[in-house]
């Protein structure tokens, strides 16, 4: 029992599963937590961007053992002036199920090192079950080889489900500990230091564990897995594994498996140049437990070598499709062309089994009329990225002429250019698309929370409610959404109609500059009046909307994966002209939004609608612009530095525009995104000033990852990154790239990334619906 006779929650972290938490805490409590929790670093001595509270300094002494302190003792030993927060409420006066749900939101390293040293009862609800059940550590960046090594040392024994998934830095040593906590039902080590014999002594220890996740990195042998350790595998029931050399890993001594997850991250030539094989490595030819399976996911990044390695694994598969199968994706960019195997196994597929969740390369749906015989049972998820599914087809054979798909959840159309018109394959990019087939999509699939449209040219015709944007107003249980530019912009006008003015207004000076008359302005975010375009309505009728994305149709990163960079991309759709500041601003509106992709605009003129998101949308914490404007003149700087002033929570910001000058200024403005943890810079003929750099990692103590990649010579880049890795000894997480976007080697110096950061930030793409929703834990 927690201090106090407090009820344990045993749910996981920061979940509650009975409604009392609820009726007690007030729901703006959830909201504002972030603010209370710096008062309350103060207080605890967390690391909130406020020192930590030493421990000479502490109520009870440093070296007392709180695992064996007595809870019941009269709450004396904390001043009542360190336990206030604003207001001059006494923090210690609230509830156990109040201060159990403001400690959910601080991370697990510094309730063990700090809170519980703060007074009695804040030591025992530190080590409350709630808390100490599922320790999180992925992106607590903070998380030291003193501080995990006391974290398993003070609650190893209670913690059930543990996550580790890139922690990079922690050393091999560091990741054995985990041997300890040999309570462990759920263990997620990929992006760790892992040898066999390590993984081998880990595994060994952890005789109840159901759910692993790993990485497979070259060097790895299964015949240095213990006789304990495959006893604790053929008891793991979900395996991710991330494979970075051709390999089963251990999937052969997985004999109960029920989902499995693979990423396949092989390169197609090592470091010295040479061609790598798609074969197995020697001893690697066990066959694959697959019996049991219910969910497989195979995610590859470019590169035959991962398209041989996966064949082998399908190949197995489809011997004997697995009978409870219910979920089949692969995600394949690029072409996929299919063998006597994968028809086999899609042919078994379609007579024995249900699906409840597809995706397959385009090359397997193009031109097969392999849905038409697929079954569905109550589907939650459908991928068709980059198929030549035309609408008639989507209509047909998924939806079945408008049959009832509440159960669908998320659903990826990126790429497919087709989906929203007639059977025609004729389509012109210009062409509009046909309102009753999205009509029919929408009504059938209403519960939709995840939905994908990128990457085509979806134009809307005229007349009253055929707009894009008014239909998709009707999916109000939509939580992320993915657009083209082109697809919001108002129908395309009449020739009868004279051409709209450009609005009178004037732009936010930025850095002093003077105001200009005549460019497009947005509406500003006091006012009562709001435009009544179609955009607008959307955002309206979306307000819980989390993950927006609004990308061009033609837009391409200068940094593609594998390859080098690219020098000159294909021009933006001519509708995506229409969509400028005064349409931008419409973003506004969603006060619930904390990931925020804008790629491809070119009627951006300022970017004074950069200052109205800014402004409103203060849960943003993801940022990515791409393009903006003219490719020429970066004429959107100083809104971007006036939006930057109120992204208080902003933690990561990717900025890919050419000729972009990351001066002084930006830097400044930059500063003041206080819990900002990464950056990375992508500028064609960019250049920087190392100074400001310098000076803004000196300000920003959270950032963990500066990763530039512009027109600067490679002296001036290796200069500037030696002199950032001197940060390193306060920041363990710290990842530096700074590097000549245009060179040679970038593909090689890309590698060295971590895959965490590789993929979320470094690398630019749609993620929305990109996987099905809670795949892995």
């Amino acid at each position: 029992m927690a201090a106090g006779g407090a009820r344990l929650l045993t749910s996981g972290r920061g979940k509650f599963e009975e409604p009392v938490v609820s009726r007690q805490v007030p729901k703006l409590l959830t909201l504002v937590v972030a603010d209370i929790l710096p008062d309350l670093a103060v207080s605890l001595g967390v690391h909130c961007g406020f020192p930590s509270r030493s421990m000479e300094d502490a109520a009870l002494p440093p070296e007392q053992d709180m695992t064996n302190a007595d809870t019941t003792a009269p709450d004396t030993a904390a001043p009542a002036a360190e336990a206030e927060v604003a207001g001059g409420a006494h923090l210690l006066g609230f509830s156990d199920e109040i201060l159990l749900h403001i400690l959910s939101h601080v991370p697990s390293t510094d309730l063990v090192v700090n809170v519980r040293h703060v007074c009695r009862k804040l030591a025992a609800l530190s080590l409350d079950k709630s808390l100490v059940h599922t320790v999180l550590l992925q992106k607590d960046y903070q998380a030291s080889e003193d501080k995990v090594k006391q974290l398993v040392k003070v609650i190893g024994r209670e913690i059930q489900q543990l996550s580790m998934a890139g922690c990079y830095w922690l050393s091999g040593v560091t990741i054995e500990r985990v041997a300890r906590c040999r309570s462990l039902v759920k263990v997620n080590l990929s992006g760790c230091h892992l040898t066999s014999l390590r993984l081998s002594k880990v595994l060994s220890a952890l005789q109840q564990l159901r759910s692993l996740a790993i990485d497979v990195s070259p060097g790895f042998d299964a015949s240095q897995l213990s006789s304990e350790c495959r006893a604790t595998l053929s008891r793991v029931r979900e395996l991710k594994q991330t494979l970075f050399t051709p390999s089963y890993g251990v999937v052969p001594c997985c004999a109960s498996l029920q989902k499995l997850l693979l990423y396949f991250e092989i390169l197609d030539h090592s470091r010295e140049g040479d061609m790598l094989s798609g074969q197995l490595m020697v001893g690697q030819s066990n066959v694959p437990h697959y019996q049991n399976l219910r969910i497989f996911y195979a995610r590859l990044a470019p590169g035959y070598v991962n398209q041989e390695v996966v064949r082998l694994y399908l190949t197995v598969l489809s011997d004997r499709t697995p009978e409870n199968l219910h979920a089949f994706l692969i995600s394949v960019p690029g072409s996929f062309s299919e063998s006597g195997a994968t028809k086999n196994l899609l042919e078994s597929m379609a007579r024995n089994v249900a699906l409840d969740a597809l995706q397959l390369p385009k090359s397997w749906l193009n031109g097969s009329s392999l849905l038409q015989h697929m079954k569905f049972n109550n589907p939650f998820y459908f991928s068709f990225s980059r198929c030549t599914l035309s609408g008639g087809h989507l209509i047909q054979r998924v939806i079945n002429d408008g049959k009832d798909l509440r159960s669908l959840a998320s659903l990826n159309l990126s790429g497919c250019v087709h989906c929203l018109s007639p059977d025609s394959l004729l389509r012109k990019a210009e062409d509009d698309i046909d309102s009753s087939i999205l009509e029919t999509l929408v009504a059938s699939c209403c519960n939709l929370r995840h939905l994908n449209l990128s990457a085509a040219h979806h134009h809307s015709p005229e007349g009253l409610g055929r707009h894009l944007c008014h239909l998709l107003a009707r999916l109000c249980h939509l939580r992320s959404l993915s657009l083209p530019v082109c697809s919001v912009a108002d129908s395309a006008p009449r020739a009868d109609r004279a051409p709209a003015q450009p609005a009178m207004h004037a732009v936010p000076r930025g850095f002093g500059k003077k105001v200009r008359i005549g460019v497009q302005t947005c509406p500003s975010p006091f006012t009562d009046q709001q435009p009544s375009s179609a955009f607008w309505s959307l955002m309206r009728n979306l307000p819980f909307l989390e993950h927006l994305e609004l990308i061009g149709s033609n837009f391409s990163s200068a940094m593609p994966r594998n390859e080098p960079a690219i020098r000159n991309s294909l021009p933006p759709c001519s509708r995506a002209q229409k969509v400028g500041d005064s349409e931008v601003a419409a973003i506004g509106q969603l006060a619930f939004l904390r990931h925020l992709t804008l790629a491809q605009l070119p009627g951006i003129l300022t970017g004074s609608a950069l200052v109205s998101i800014g402004l409103q949308c203060q849960q943003l914490q993801s940022l990515s612009l791409a393009n903006l404007g003219m490719m020429g003149k970066v004429a959107y700087m100083p809104a971007l530095s006036d939006m930057l002033k109120h992204c208080r929570r902003l933690k990561d910001l990717r900025l890919e525009q050419p000729y972009f000058n990351a001066n002084a200024q930006f830097f400044q403005a930059l500063s003041q995104c206080t819990s900002l943890q990464r950056l990375c810079l992508v500028s064609r003929s960019g250049t920087l000033q190392p100074d400001a750099v310098l000076a803004f990692m000196a300000r920003c103590l959270h950032v963990i990852v500066c990763h530039m990649f512009t027109g600067e010579s490679l002296v001036t880049c290796k200069s500037l990154q030696q002199s950032l890795l001197s940060f390193q000894a306060e920041r363990p997480a710290l990842n530096v790239v700074i590097f000549p976007l245009l060179h040679e080697d970038l593909t090689d110096v890309i590698r060295d990334v971590p895959m965490v950061h590789l993929d979320e930030i470094t690398l630019f793409k749609s993620r929305v619906a990109e996987e099905p929703p809670n795949l892995w834990w």
